[in-house]
C-alpha cells in the first residue's frame, strides 16, 4: 500500500530550489507556463487565455489534494516551472510524473535538480515501485532529461494517443513486500 498521505504538504528543497505546494498567488505563473505556445506545444491541453484560467486551475489542483509542486530558486519565492505525481495506483504500487518549466530556466539542469528529488520522494517516501512519464514523441527535451535520469523506453503505448510514448522508472531498492 503506497504511502499517500500528504498533509501537511511536502516541501522539499535541494542545493538551488525550493519544491512547496502551488498557491493561488503563483497565478501569474501559471498562466505563463500555460499560455507559451513554446512549453504546451507537446502537451494535450488548451492554452490558458486569461489568469482566470490559471486560478481556476490552481483552484483545482488544490481541492484535489494533488502533488503539485511550484519550482521555485531560494530566496525567491516565484514560481518557475512545476512539478508533480499523480495517477496513484495502489494496485501496481505505481504513479505516473509530469513537468514544466518557463522557457528562460530551460538548460541549466533546474528540472533534472527538481526531478531528482521528486523521485527520491516518491520512491522513499510513497513507497511507489515504478513511475511511468507519457510524452510526445517529438519532446526531445523530455526525453533527454528521462534519459539522464535513468528512465528507460517501454514497449508499450498510449492506445489513445500514437503519437505519446512511455518512459518508466523502477525503484532501485527492493522492497521486498
Amino acid at each position: 500500500m503506497l504511502n499517500k498521505t500528504f498533509k501537511p504538504f511536502p516541501i522539499l528543497k535541494t542545493e538551488r530550489l525550493t519544491l512547496r505546494q502551488l498557491a493561488i498567488n503563483d497565478e501569474q505563473g501559471i498562466f505563463t507556463l500555460r499560455f507559451d505556445i513554446e512549453i504546451n506545444k507537446y502537451l494535450d491541453r488548451p492554452i490558458s487565455t486569461t489568469v482566470d484560467d490559471a486560478r481556476n486551475f490552481i483552484n483545482k489542483v488544490i481541492e484535489n489534494n494533488a502533488l503539485y509542486w511550484a519550482i521555485t530558486l531560494h530566496g525567491r519565492d516565484i514560481l518557475i516551472g512545476t512539478i508533480c505525481l499523480f495517477d496513484f495506483s495502489d494496485e501496481n504500487d505505481k504513479c505516473e510524473i509530469g513537468y514544466e518549466l518557463l522557457t528562460n530556466f530551460q538548460g541549466q539542469g533546474i528540472m533534472k535538480e527538481a526531478a531528482e528529488k521528486i523521485i527520491d520522494y516518491a520512491f522513499n517516501t510513497i513507497k511507489v515501485q515504478k513511475i511511468d512519464a507519457y510524452l510526445h514523441r517529438d519532446n526531445q527535451s523530455s526525453i533527454y532529461l528521462l534519459e539522464k535520469l535513468s528512465f528507460t523506453k517501454s514497449r508499450e503505448f498510449d492506445e489513445t494517443n500514437q503519437e505519446l510514448i512511455c518512459y518508466y522508472l523502477t525503484n532501485p531498492i527492493d522492497s521486498f513486500k
